[in-house]
């Protein structure tokens, strides 16, 4: 089965390329889904990329990921910081998880420096624009690569 990965995005995010430009960048949302599909094929990996502003359109997301993805690459936006339901969603499937921003969000408001993606995530990729979802989908790669899963395919 090839390795196919879950790339959702939150709220806002739709509006890449016109808002806050100096924060963001001049780069649309359909832009970044463009540069995944690319990176993606290039590691064979099939990709499933969303966004919505609706909270529990990305619970339900997460929730049906299990089963159907092998990884998870999450920008939350602004639920990043306050939505606890993202959280349990991201625990309760047990997949790895990779977090991205395209800001450094540690250099930000205060309110944005604290994550609650980051207690489920492996780890998390910011400040580096719409390449962090290339080094996102590199890092989340290499953890699927490594799991004991692929090892117990290599040696039958």
């Amino acid at each position: 089965m090839r390795t196919s990965v879950l790339i959702l995005n939150g709220p806002n995010l739709n509006m890449l390329g016109t808002r806050q430009p100096e924060v963001y960048g001049h780069e649309t949302l359909a832009d970044i889904e463009r540069l995944c599909d690319e990176h993606a094929a290039t590691l064979g990996v099939a990709m499933d990329f969303r966004q919505s502003n609706s909270e529990g359109d990305l619970v339900t997301w997460i929730q049906d990921a299990r089963g159907r993805h092998h990884g998870i690459i999450i920008n939350a936006a602004a639920y990043t910081h306050t939505s606890v339901a993202i959280l349990d969603a991201l625990l309760a499937v047990e997949l790895p998880v990779v977090e991205v921003h395209l800001s450094n969000i540690h250099r930000r408001e205060a309110f944005r420096q604290h994550s609650y993606v980051s207690q489920a995530a492996r780890g998390m990729i910011c400040g580096f624009g719409s390449h962090g979802y290339v080094l996102a989908l590199d890092a989340l790669h290499r953890m699927l690569a490594a799991s004991p899963r692929t090892h117990d395919k290599e040696k039958r």
